[in-house]
């Protein structure tokens, strides 16, 4: 049998310590406050749920990363949440189940079977909101509006944005009339982006010519909003679907350039994460210290189908442990006001003084019986004392 430390954690599973954890939840409370001012009403899904539910439109990637287990009492499978994108999806379709737009929010722990290569951590902490009802591009804009105030009122700064839209390979595919396993060949190969093989991989499939040099100039697709002028001429013999993507593209950066003129955007048409479970506009939001996009979101209309209502549907998500800890250093040096209060059995007005303090935001820690530890070791910068029958506050050096 194997021995361990009983204070060791499984890999890629962390404690979150008392400055952490303070600073955490100061941020969760906050963000929340946000996505409220917005209209977005907080809902709580379950941590565990069947497997099906859980994976519903989501593809491959999210099942691997989705511990599953049985029922005891129903013997099916559960799984433990890796997303909560489709059970909002759910409460949206068969819980409120209307036919007005909704706005939802939510924030809780999610658990992954492998952690990713930067942050290496298993257990994020997602936050994110959803807008189900409303299949135009105000509600594209609105989404990706409410992430950028999001991380505003995180106190990130020098943000970029990246914008792309599955719709302009789906309707390539469609319109080269390739088969399935011919999709997922040129969809692996896009991803990577090797061009070489690209070309080889298309000079096998009987396209047309006019075709195969547009999914070749994908991949060069990408940069700031000259792209956008590019793309037309470069895709100007695909079909109506592909235009009407790179409006929704170029609609959405006049909104956001009117919002936002400052904000750095670029745009990569050959950008497919989440293809299996986007249907629209995707973005990815990107700070200077971090590798990866700290949020992320996109349109994903019908996932609610398998729940009774297949709505129009558009959101975005984060980890809030990532914000949390991108912001703390620039918010640490905070001044907090700790008070020491004394020990006065029976003295109802140090009481009273003390709830009245807590209540105005201060912290006050109270003296106990054969306490060692001094102010200073507690962090207090005053402490209360009895001064002219009058408890009053007194700075401590």
């Amino acid at each position: 049998m194997l021995h361990r430390n009983p204070w060791l954690l499984p890999e890629g599973v962390e404690e979150v310590l008392p400055a952490d954890a303070k600073h955490l939840e100061k941020t969760r409370r906050q963000l929340l406050d946000v996505f409220e001012c917005w209209g977005y009403e907080k809902v709580i899904p379950p941590f565990i749920d069947y497997i099906d539910s859980l994976l519903t439109g989501s593809g491959h990637d999210l099942n691997l990363q989705t511990f599953k287990l049985t029922d005891q009492l129903s013997g099916e499978m559960l799984g433990i949440r890796a997303d909560m994108t489709p059970q909002v999806a759910r409460i949206d379709a068969h819980s409120l189940n209307h036919q007005l737009s909704s706005r939802l929010c939510y924030v809780g722990t999610t658990l992954h079977t492998r952690g990713n290569s930067l942050d290496k951590t298993r257990i994020p902490m997602q936050i994110g909101a959803e807008l189900f009802g409303h299949s135009g591009i105000d509600s594209d804009a609105e989404v990706v509006q409410l992430m950028l105030e999001v991380l505003a009122q995180a106190g990130l700064q020098n943000v970029h944005l990246d914008l792309g839209h599955v719709g302009i390979y789906r309707g390539l595919v469609t319109q080269a009339e390739l088969t399935e396993e011919q999709e997922a060949e040129l969809f692996n190969v896009l991803q990577r982006k090797a061009n070489v093989e690209l070309e080889a991989l298309l000079d096998s499939y009987q396209i047309q010519a006019e075709l195969k040099l547009m999914f070749l100039e994908l991949p060069k697709l990408n940069g700031d909003e000259t792209i956008l002028a590019r793309s037309l001429q470069k895709l100007a013999a695909a079909s109506d679907e592909v235009k009407q993507a790179l409006a929704d593209l170029q609609a959405l950066a006049v909104v956001l350039k009117q919002n936002y003129p400052q904000l750095t955007i670029s745009f990569d048409l050959a950008e497919l994460r989440g293809y299996h479970y986007h249907t629209g506009l995707v973005f990815s939001a990107f700070v200077p210290q971090m590798g990866k996009e700290i949020a992320r979101g996109g349109r994903y209309d019908n996932i609610g189908q398998i729940f009774g209502a297949a709505r129009p549907a558009t959101g975005f998500s984060a980890d809030l442990k990532v914000l949390a800890a991108l912001t703390k250093k620039q918010k640490s040096a905070e001044a907090t006001n700790k008070i020491l209060a004394p020990i006065a059995q029976g003295d109802t007005a140090l009481d009273e003084k003390v709830r009245e303090l807590r209540i105005s935001g201060c912290i006050v820690i109270k003296e106990l019986s054969g306490q060692k530890d001094t102010a200073k070791q507690l962090a207090c910068n005053q402490k209360l004392e009895k001064i002219d029958k009058n408890w009053v506050l007194v700075p401590l050096n």
